[in-house]
């Protein structure tokens, strides 16, 4: 059974940092593509930042470029995403999502939730003004 678990949430000033992880767990795809993904409420989930098995591979939604940076270690099957900058409109759940790399390649692969077939519970990030 696979399980992904976000931490790191919670409330923090304009301008602030916080940094995000997500621990997957169970049997699945040899090679991964990991993302995070928001959702403020009353809005639909929406694409942050994906990242490739090796990590060389990184894309990210133009709100985030500049500000926000994922990572991996697939040692510790953890990926990470450190959020600067932080602004009220960054206030959403956060959530990591987990797809198979085989045959997913470029920002439309990657920032397509149904690229990815297992989903975390969220973790609340608030940004206030």
């Amino acid at each position: 059974q696979v399980r992904l678990v976000e931490s790191g949430g919670g409330l923090v000033q304009a301008g602030g940092s916080l940094r995000l992880s997500c621990a997957t767990s169970g049997r699945f795809y040899s090679k991964t593509v990991m993302g995070w993904f928001r959702q403020a409420p009353g809005k639909e989930r929406d694409f942050v930042a994906a990242i490739s098995w090796s990590g060389d591979s990184t894309y990210y939604t133009d709100s985030a470029k500049g500000r926000f940076t994922i990572s991996r270690d697939n040692a510790k099957n953890t990926v990470y995403l450190q959020m600067t900058s932080l602004k009220p409109e960054d206030t959403a759940v956060y959530y990591c999502a987990l797809g198979n790399q085989e045959g997913c390649s470029g920002y439309a692969c990657y920032q397509g939730p149904r690229s990815y077939d297992f989903w975390g519970p969220g973790t609340q990030v608030t940004v206030s003004s």
